[in-house]
């Protein structure tokens, strides 16, 4: 298994690198289809995944995916009401086919998933975010890596017991201070090899709160998996899981990470 979970790690890695690198279209082609994949793993545990609710939530994505490549960013409230309408007349004229909850479930689906992983786009597409979108990964997965490092040489106080035993406070703080200090020297080396000039200091804040937001992610989607006893989201990456069990940090990284990039870099 550890085999199987680095091969297809690296490999991820490789495909992640190559298509934030170009970026344009293909990043937000792949993003889209990683968020619909992401919508149905999340709606397969609600049972709404092959019906007209979960129909809905992947229609509406792919609206959403169109109007970010559009650049009509001013539309999106407008899709969102129309969303709820939709979700509320399926609701209410197939009543009692489908539960509150259900609903609730679809919504919440769109902006969970495919809403806040669209940020990896919008913060390749700033001024500057050809540097600035690796800050999402360097704190996903970078604070990941610190973490589980630390937790397993000094880890002795426990997170959250209940919800994730294996996490430690130790490892928690060892993956924020780890993630800052990626950022600090992915800074220096654009400034140095990139002619990027851009702050050092600014880049390691990012990161580390990044991180510290990134843990949050984690355990959200892990509380999600408790609630309905269920090991992994998907199979999709032999070793890891499915997309959620993948990008549940950078779910909640990537909107961070474009505020923070619009605050303290624009």
């Amino acid at each position: 298994m550890f085999k199987t979970r680095l091969i297809s790690g690296i490999l991820l890695l490789l495909v992640t690198v190559l298509i934030v690198a170009r970026g344009g279209f293909l990043l937000l082609g792949v993003l889209c289809t990683i968020s619909l994949i992401g919508m149905s793993e999340l709606f397969r545990i609600f049972k709404i995944r092959r019906n007209y609710l979960g129909g809905a939530g992947y229609l509406v994505a792919i609206a959403y995916y169109i109007l970010l490549l559009v650049q009509k960013g001013e539309s999106i409230t407008f899709l969102t009401i129309l969303y709820m309408i939709l979700l509320m007349v399926i609701y209410v004229f197939t009543f009692p086919k489908f539960r509150s909850e259900q609903v609730q479930v679809a919504f919440f689906g769109l902006f969970y998933v495919a809403v806040m992983l669209s940020y990896v786009f919008q913060v390749r597409a700033l001024e500057g975010g050809g540097f600035a979108v690796w800050l999402i990964f360097l704190s996903a997965w970078g604070c990941d890596t610190c973490a589980y490092c630390v937790g397993m040489l000094f880890g002795k106080h426990k997170m959250a017991p209940k919800l994730s035993p294996k996490k430690s406070v130790e490892g928690g703080i060892g993956g924020i201070v780890g993630a800052a200090i990626l950022g600090g020297i992915y800074a220096a080396l654009i400034n140095h090899y990139g002619d990027a000039s851009v702050s050092i200091i600014s880049y390691a804040l990012i990161c580390g709160v990044g991180g510290m937001i990134s843990q949050v992610g984690d355990l959200a989607a892990s509380a999600i998996k408790r609630n309905h006893e269920i090991k992994d989201y998907g199979t999709l990456i032999p070793g890891h899981g499915g997309i959620l069990d993948r990008f549940d940090s950078v779910i909640f990284t990537a909107p961070i990470i474009y505020y923070m990039a619009i605050f303290f870099i624009s």
